[in-house]
């Protein structure tokens, strides 16, 4: 892959490093303590992050802010079941893909119907995709009709996940 893909942000956002940027600050035990207990509980309270960590609210409400403003934080959101949301086939695939074309290929990747993570990666491929589909006839549908039919996509492989397991951090 080109030098300047390598540049993106390590996040995947797409949103190169900007170099004029400030590098980021370090996060003291106060952070990884505040970063550990929204990760278990995104719905938290100011009021109890800061009880449990030992600051003030406004301490507490500061320290937030500057994760979020940071981009340590990138936003609170629901952990779905996707089989109980009617997407009960899940597979990895992998591609592998037109050397110099990640960003060209990860555009069309955000477009695709249960694309839930999007990776670009070292080894035998070179990009990792999860999906969640309704069923394997969508999932069939997916991989034979628009990844492949992606020109810059050399070839696929398909790995159904049987079962999984969300490693939960612990508060």
């Amino acid at each position: 892959m080109a030098a300047e893909q390598m540049a993106e942000r390590p996040d995947g956002d797409g949103a190169p490093e900007d170099p004029a940027a400030p590098p980021p600050r370090p996060l003291d035990a106060i952070d990884q303590d505040i970063l550990r207990m929204l990760q278990a509980d995104g719905r938290a309270s100011i009021r109890s992050v800061a009880e449990r960590v030992h600051v003030s609210r406004a301490n507490a409400y500061a320290r937030i802010n500057r994760l979020v403003e940071d981009g340590v934080i990138r936003g609170f959101g629901a952990r779905v079941d996707h089989e109980r949301a009617g997407h009960g086939t899940s597979a990895y695939i992998t591609l592998k893909i037109v050397q110099n074309t990640w960003r060209t290929v990860r555009a069309e990747l955000r477009q695709l119907p249960g694309a839930s993570h999007i990776a670009l990666v070292g080894g035998d491929f070179d990009v990792l995709l999860l999906v969640h589909t309704p069923d394997n006839r969508a999932l069939r549908e997916l991989v034979l009709t628009r990844l492949q039919a992606i020109p810059e996509v050399l070839s696929t492989r398909t790995l159904l996940v049987f079962e999984t397991e969300d490693l939960e951090p612990q508060a």
